[in-house]
């Protein structure tokens, strides 16, 4: 058993995590990533990714997050294979116990461990996922400008999905296992307003179809909630949309949750309910959701975990 010390301790290596590491490399504060499970977050099973900026042609999403973590790595970040299993926040130091058996120690605590989106777990939708099946419109939408797609779900993610499909699509079909929608009225109205998108009722994904070697998704077989009757609708693009699951299982009990699991901060800052620990990226952002985004929130993390430290300093002078 090991402990390795930081003035910056991170867990997580999506963008969020590493945009941190980046900034708090440069400060001096010789910041540890912990990777965890999926080193690089959702940016690693991101094919195509033509909309973060600095790139006009498309590129690849490991490609990306590979790119950031040698960036890290050169200014001075140490990226550690682990995943952490129990973190003591009665610091600082702030601990997180890895499954290793290493200990993880932190004058501040940056906890970017991201969020997955919730799938079906229907026949074929791993399969297909990046080649056709998708859990973002606003990541993947672009690709399907001029064809048909279908949007799967019933809630203010799903709704909000295929009204910006409309950007790019003028056949976008929204699938939901029941006759209402739970979304908010004025997005409801929106919905039902618009003459690019139609709705089924009652109808359940049974599994999606089509060649994962060979033209990507044809269409989605759907179940009647209702009547038991069997379909397939035609579509090229399928976005599941019923919801993310942010990775904050470690933190329950210990820091402010939203009734979503998100971690609560402090409006337009990364800081949570404990003084010292920042949260960035899509752990406590359920709105945008964009590697963009989560790198910007990880900035903003670093700056304020440097200005705490010097704090922390200061206070020790005094």
């Amino acid at each position: 058993m090991t402990t390795h010390s930081t003035r910056m301790l991170i867990i997580g290596s999506g963008p969020a995590g590493l945009t941190a590491a980046i900034y708090g490399a440069r400060a001096g504060l010789a910041p540890i990533v912990v990777q965890g499970l999926q080193p690089g977050g959702q940016l690693t099973i991101t094919t195509d990714v033509e909309n973060y900026p600095g790139f006009r042609d498309v590129i690849q999403g490991p490609w990306l997050v590979a790119e950031m973590q040698a960036q890290a790595e050169h200014v001075g970040t140490r990226m550690m294979w682990d995943t952490i299993i129990d973190v003591d926040l009665s610091g600082p130091p702030f601990r997180a116990y890895g499954d290793s058996g290493d200990i993880y120690e932190g004058e501040t605590l940056v906890i970017a461990t991201g969020a997955q989106a919730r799938w079906l777990g229907a026949p074929g939708e791993q399969e297909l996922s990046g080649k056709g099946v998708s859990a973002c419109a606003t990541c993947d939408g672009f690709f399907y400008r001029g064809k048909k797609v279908v949007v799967i779900g019933g809630g203010n993610t799903a709704v909000e999905e295929a009204l910006y499909l409309t950007n790019h699509s003028q056949d976008v079909t929204l699938i939901h296992r029941r006759d209402s929608v739970r979304a908010e009225k004025i997005l409801q109205d929106r919905l039902f307003a618009h003459p690019h998108i139609k709705v089924l009722w009652n109808k359940r994904v049974d599994h999606f179809v089509g060649d994962a070697l060979d033209g990507g998704l044809t269409g989605v077989a759907l179940v009647d909630t209702v009547t038991g009757a069997t379909s397939v609708e035609p579509t090229q693009g399928a976005f599941v949309a019923i919801g993310h699951a942010p990775a904050t299982e470690l933190f329950k009990g210990k820091l402010e949750l939203d009734a979503g699991g998100y971690i609560i901060v402090e409006p337009g800052t990364p800081k949570t309910s404990i003084p010292g620990v920042f949260a960035c990226g899509d752990v406590m952002d359920h709105t945008y959701r964009q590697a963009v985004t989560a790198a910007g929130t990880g900035c903003m993390a670093a700056l304020d975990a440097e200005r705490f430290v010097a704090a922390l300093e200061f206070a020790a002078l005094a």
